[in-house]
């Protein structure tokens, strides 16, 4: 295949907009595969591991950004490049005559916005700690998006940000909530008593959604970097942000969810919890309820529940099914349809989080589950299409549901597949429909099996609100048009995957 590289010399472009470049070029008639990176050598590698690096890409500088196209033909890569040339060009004069100029340093921008308290950085791994901490020097917060930043810098950004009483939401630091103005991937929630600390974006993203749905708000949702809890780094920002949650007084209630914590640091989160003040729910992904902590959940939803039940007065009482009587028919509907050679549950994920939560719901109702979200496995099996190894050269799935769409065909094809279990996730920076992007290839996996003498299960969730701009309700019905079984949360919708499949074995 053809290769081309185009090179825009000294011309940054955050990760975001690179992702969503490379969704366009990659659906640009002729183009094969595609990329936009600046010209970092860590970038290069990876352009050059997906045989998309040309001698012009090897020649850019780090703040330069490579368009790289292997197209049918020079004609194509030309119209390919020329698109992006239009996007970027639209996205600078979006605004029209209200626009103003964009400062290009930090300096030009605090000139600019004399107020401001907070910078959001998304520069390559490499340099983001240095820009994190002139950001820091300035007396900003920082929300730093970027990630592949060294753990010692972490620890010295944190340790800078802690002396100066300042946050440092990150590195890897996706989606925050800071009053009332979302931030990265964050969904649309009304503010209300409830805060969040978490070391997860999708998890974060998952519990503010289901509290927004259960009628309460959220008053701060702080990201803290999906590090912070592992002893190597301490959990500094965890326990700065529970400080700052018991101190202010529009929250009543608090969340801390994440992944497992290192033993020293989970020791010194539960004596910090016990100290609040206030309730505080704890959910890290894929353990049992902790001991340690007096209101601690299972799952995301669970804690949410919690959370809602809590700012209300009540006891907080897990839920497996809102509708217990429903998932009982559905996965009786299901598995009646299915062949007694069908019985695995294969989990195709653009959400890390959610996907480690299927796999612990998924472990603990049935044998066989691959441990990892790889998608490697002969039975159970759940792969978290967000994975380094599947984004190098190729935008996130929760940008672009191209790969999705291939591992949802492939996993389709497999006789031994009775359900193929989903998540859709909303908010800002998503893909702005990602029911409509995945329908398709969902209805043709349903059709293929039907053509080979099966049936096909379909399960998701879809993390969001009515609010977000893709409209959770309106998702939610396209999927159903697909003939997807849509359930009111990740949890569940794991839950009746592994019904679904526990009925055909026996």
């Amino acid at each position: 295949m053809p290769l081309w590289n185009f090179v825009r010399r000294s011309f940054y472009q955050d990760s975001v907009t690179l992702m969503r470049l490379t969704r366009d070029l990659e659906g640009a008639a002729g183009v094969q595969r595609a990329a936009a990176m600046m010209g970092t050598p860590e970038n290069k590698a990876l352009l050059a591991a997906a045989g998309l690096l040309a001698a012009d890409g090897e020649a850019a500088a780090p703040g330069d950004l490579i368009v790289a196209v292997a197209a049918d033909s020079a004609a194509a890569a030309r119209d390919a490049h020329h698109a992006v040339d239009a996007a970027l060009a639209a996205a600078r004069s979006h605004g029209g005559a209200t626009a103003t100029a964009r400062p290009r340093t930090l300096d030009g921008a605090l000139r600019t916005l004399p107020g401001a308290n907070l910078a959001l950085v998304s520069v390559p791994g490499r340099y983001a700690g240095a820009e994190a901490m002139r950001c820091l020097a300035a007396g900003l917060h920082v929300m730093l998006f970027s990630d592949n930043v060294p753990v010692a810098v972490e620890v010295e950004l944190k340790r800078t940000a802690l002396d100066r009483g300042l946050l440092m939401m990150g590195p890897d630091c996706g989606t925050a909530i800071i009053d009332g103005v979302p931030l990265g991937f964050a969904n649309v929630v009304p503010r209300g008593r409830i805060g969040i600390a978490a070391a997860s974006g999708t998890g974060l993203q998952e519990v503010s959604s289901i509290i927004a749905t259960l009628g309460e708000g959220v008053s701060q949702a702080i990201g803290l970097g999906g590090r912070d809890l592992s002893d190597d780094v301490g959990g500094p920002m965890a326990e700065r942000a529970l400080e700052l949650l018991a101190a202010d007084s529009g929250t009543t209630v608090i969340c801390l969810i994440g992944k497992p914590p290192g033993t020293r640091t989970g020791q010194r989160l539960a004596e910090r919890v016990a100290r609040l003040g206030k309730p505080c729910v704890v959910h890290f992904a894929g353990r049992s309820v902790d001991a340690k902590f007096r209101w601690a959940a299972t799952t995301l939803e669970d804690a949410a529940r919690a959370a809602v039940s809590l700012a209300r007065g009540a006891e907080p009482a897990a839920v497996e099914f809102t509708a217990p009587d429903e998932a009982r028919r559905l996965a009786d509907t299901a598995a009646r349809a299915l062949a007694s050679s069908q019985r695995f549950v294969r989990g195709v994920y653009a959400g890390g989080t959610l996907a480690y939560e299927a796999i612990g719901i998924l472990t603990s109702r049935l044998s066989g589950v691959a441990p990892t979200v790889l998608g490697e496995g002969d039975a159970h099996r759940v792969v978290d299409l967000g994975e380094d190894r599947f984004t190098v050269g190729r935008p996130h799935p929760m940008l672009d549901g191209t790969l999705r769409r291939e591992w949802i065909a492939r996993e389709a094809a497999d006789p031994g597949t009775a359900v193929i279990l989903l998540d859709v996730v909303l908010g800002y920076g998503a893909h702005p429909d990602p029911a409509g992007e995945i329908a398709p290839a969902i209805r043709a996996a349903i059709d293929a099996a039907r053509s080979a003498g099966r049936a096909l299960a379909v399960v998701t969730s879809v993390t969001g609100t009515d609010a977000d701009p893709q409209n959770r309700a309106r998702q939610n019905a396209m999927l159903r048009d697909a003939g997807v079984v849509v359930m009111p949360s990740n949890a569940q919708a794991a839950r009746l995957a592994a019904l679904i499949a526990a009925r055909v074995s026996r």
